[in-house]
């Protein structure tokens, strides 16, 4: 050979091989190899046999090959042979490397005839070899025998094709020179796949068994299917030789002087036989590798920046260091810590961008489902009007009361305010249910250590749940402190004669013009009437109104709020969407000859924020109770003038007086929750988690790996550290390469550019 950086470059791919053999991995690199492929029968075991002078393949009839063979010969003093499978054993004995093949075969594939892709690697060290790495895959078969799966063809063109379609790849095409070549089957993959022959050998066997008056000639000469790298001629062993244990170098003299005298071949007996392939394939698997060195570097520096930042934290990590153990509790804690209070405040980083989530969703409660809930709460008319009635009826006692009682307004605004407490404790409990998600979320991090993650889960868990009680306590003495003491010098009051004024008048909406929200909605409407279809809607204080689409131009409806109201729709049976409905109180049609029109949203999420947008425009949601006129005493509302205007009066005051602590609700329920439980937790996180977390369970079983973690890591930094060396090892051959022209072996036509380039051989 010639330089020794060349000669590394073979015992180089070797290495990368085993090491991502060793792990399990192919790393997504497809290293250069040569591929053995013909049909069954065709000599290529008796080849690789008698390039290592030795019998070590299986042999007998149909398939034998039924798994890849990754065969690296490897020049050596010492003659043996080793399995990647079997570390640190040698076998002298070629006949056990057969019962060992054989053996490591039907422990995968079971004892029929059955294959499988997962390879074998066998390397062996002898003086009489070059470096070469070569892999004899199965032959191709076209009828299955025995218990053979029926596709049995198919699964081996899938397995060679799984080899061959790679660049990377050198296709060896072994083919009988006693078969017609048009119907090579190892020609024909091998075309294929690379129809340009530029990376296919060809190896034409049996020559000494072609009908007499017939030779191989003008396909030697690479004239009837010319391949770049031309076709070479061996003579292997005939069975009587093999059953008669004839010896391989005495088949390889015979092989010589069968070209030698032959009269077709002897003038071309220097580039024919088995040395001479051996010698060839040697030259163009280390040319081989020398051209794809380029490509395979700038891979493995791809797969090895893409494994950097994975690897960091695992890098100097030693699983039962106790420094690093209290180190990575530390770390994981606090940023447990950090994340939590990121996804609560928000930040820019890591923004997820497919849902609510955190933060945002705590928002929503506060400032959407909470005040619809409130509203929900809202009196029924009716209802109120009677109590009023009765409240009043009661106070004045067996008199007829000249003036309004104030106690009768008292006792009303009291029942109204204890009606808050449901919606109120609601409120802290969808919290409470964020926050839990928001923990198990924050946790995902620690899925490295099981118990650790479990364990921080339920302290933060169970203190968010202390939390909860102190809040749903602190609520409910708000709610008291309403009680306590109806203010009715409050600025924002009416008053009782301001009360009597407004009797019968509306109260104002908010400014005409002020678009409230825009967005999309769908309309369902029956087949028979156009069906359902998607538009822009624009809800301002005044009206809805919905377009073509979000330009605003071509206007479809609008429809004024005046007595408009809000009411639940069943989702339908075969709809992904959810629906509720707008109606008119006063029986009127909505839109066109429909008495309600269905609005329907993605998700319910979608439905609750356009509700509470609709309450802001004034819309307000139907009552679940059904007035049951009948079952109303004849008495409940007396003819009374006066009485109807106390009624009135009391009826507006309670009015006002609720939207004042409606509006004070609204604006601590937040504050409250924020303060009592959510910045708590974060102070908790931030302060006394650790110590909790030391007094639950001590340092080691906490910061106990799971398995599928351990073994991730171990795999990862193999991987990456056999990336770093081979990267060493690729640096050092390509700095010491110096490489020499020399003509293509065997081959009568001109050298092609990928040829220019070989080592020069010192034979």
């Amino acid at each position: 050979m010639g330089n020794r950086g060349m000669e590394e470059l073979i015992p180089l791919i070797n290495k990368l091989q085993d090491a991502f053999s060793s792990i399990g991995q192919s790393c997504n690199l497809d290293l250069p190899q040569i591929a053995v492929v013909g049909g069954q029968s065709a000599g290529k075991s008796s080849v690789l046999e008698n390039f290592v002078g030795r019998d070590f393949l299986p042999r007998g009839s149909g398939i034998v090959t039924r798994r890849p063979l990754i065969l690296q010969l490897i020049n050596n003093k010492a003659e043996y042979a080793e399995f990647l499978h079997c570390k640190g054993k040698k076998f002298v004995d070629f006949d056990e490397v057969r019962s060992e093949i054989e053996n490591e075969t039907d422990r995968i594939t079971g004892s029929n005839k059955g294959i499988s892709p997962i390879p074998i690697n066998l390397r062996v060290y002898s003086p009489h070899v070059l470096n070469l790495t070569l892999i004899d895959l199965p032959g191709m078969t076209k009828v299955a025998v025995g218990d053979q799966p029926p596709d049995i063809e198919f699964q081996i063109r899938d397995m060679l094709l799984q080899f061959v379609t790679k660049e990377s790849c050198l296709i060896l095409a072994v083919t009988p020179a006693n078969t017609d070549l048009a119907n090579s089957d190892a020609l024909k993959i091998a075309k294929e796949v690379d129809p340009q022959g530029l990376r296919t050998i060809g190896v034409i066997t049996k020559l000494d068994l072609m009908d007499e008056g017939t030779d191989a000639r003008d396909i030697l000469e690479n004239k009837l299917l010319p391949l770049r790298r031309g076709y070479i001629g061996v003579v292997n062993r005939s069975q009587k030789d093999i059953d008669g244990r004839k010896d391989i170098r005495a088949a390889l003299a015979a092989e010589r002087k069968f070209f030698l005298s032959h009269p077709a071949y002897r003038h071309m007996a220097e580039r024919m036989g088995t040395p001479h392939l051996q010698k060839t394939l040697n030259q163009q698997l280390t040319n081989h590798i020398r051209d794809t060195l380029p490509g395979l570097r700038s891979k493995l520096q791809s797969q090895l920046l893409s494994l950097e930042k994975e690897v960091e934290e695992y890098k100097n990590f030693k699983p039962d260091d106790p420094t690093r153990k209290t180190k990575a509790l530390l770390q994981m804690v606090q940023q447990f810590g950090v994340d939590f209070e990121k996804r609560i405040e928000g930040s820019g980083d890591q923004v997820d961008t497919l849902e609510l989530s955190g933060g945002a969703r705590i928002n929503r409660i506060f400032h959407e489902r909470f005040p619809f809930e409130l509203v929900k709460m809202e009196f029924d008319e009716k209802e109120l009007r009677r109590e009023i009635s009765y409240a009043i009826k009661n106070i004045h006692g067996v008199r007829t009361g000249l003036f309004t009682p104030d106690l009768a307004f008292e006792a009303i605004v009291k029942k109204q305010v204890i009606k808050l407490k449901e919606p109120c404790l609601k409120c802290v409990d969808l919290v409470v249910s964020e926050l839990s998600t928001l923990i198990h979320k924050c946790t995902e991090k620690l899925g490295s250590y099981p118990r650790l993650r479990e364990e921080t889960e339920r302290i933060v868990t169970t203190y968010v749940r202390e939390r909860e009680s102190k809040t749903k306590d602190q609520v409910m003495l708000l709610i008291d402190i309403e009680l306590s003491y109806i203010n009715t010098n409050h600025e924002d009051f009416i008053g009782f004669a301001n009360a009597q004024q407004s009797a019968n008048v509306t109260k104002k909406r908010a400014m005409p013009n002020q678009v409230i929200r825009r967005g999309w909605l769908t309309i369902n409407i029956s087949i028979m009437k156009g069906g359902s279809r998607d538009y822009w809607f624009v809800l301002t204080a005044e009206s809805l109104s919905w377009y073509k689409d979000e330009e605003e131009k071509e206007k479809k409806y609008m429809l004024p709020l005046d007595n408009l109201k809000i009411r639940d729709v069943e989702k339908g049976f075969m709809s992904t969407k959810h629906t509720f409905a707008i109606f008119n109180t006063e029986q009127r049609n909505v839109y066109k000859d429909l008495r309600q029109i269905e609005l329907a949203c993605d998700s319910q999420e979608d439905v609750d924020s356009w509700k509470a947008s609709f309450l802001r425009a004034g819309v307000y949601p139907e009552k679940d109770q059904v007035e049951n006129d009948e079952s109303v005493p004849a008495d409940t509302f007396s003819m009374d003038p006066q009485l109807e205007r106390q009624v009135e009066t009391i009826r507006n005051l309670v009015d006002s007086y609720i939207g004042i602590v409606n509006k004070s609700i609204r604006d601590l329920m937040p504050k409250t929750i924020m303060h009592l439980m959510i910045n708590s937790a974060k102070e908790f996180i931030h302060s006394e988690l650790l110590a909790y977390l030391y007094s639950s369970a001590d340092q080691n079983s906490l910061m106990e790996e799971s398995a599928d973690q351990a073994q991730r890591r171990d795999e990862m930094l193999r991987m990456y550290h056999a990336l770093r060396e081979a990267l060493n090892i690729i640096g050092d051959i390509s700095t010491t390469t110096i490489s020499t022209p020399l003509p293509p072996p065997g081959c009568s036509i001109p050298p092609e550019p990928f040829q220019t380039r070989h080592i020069h051989d010192e034979t």
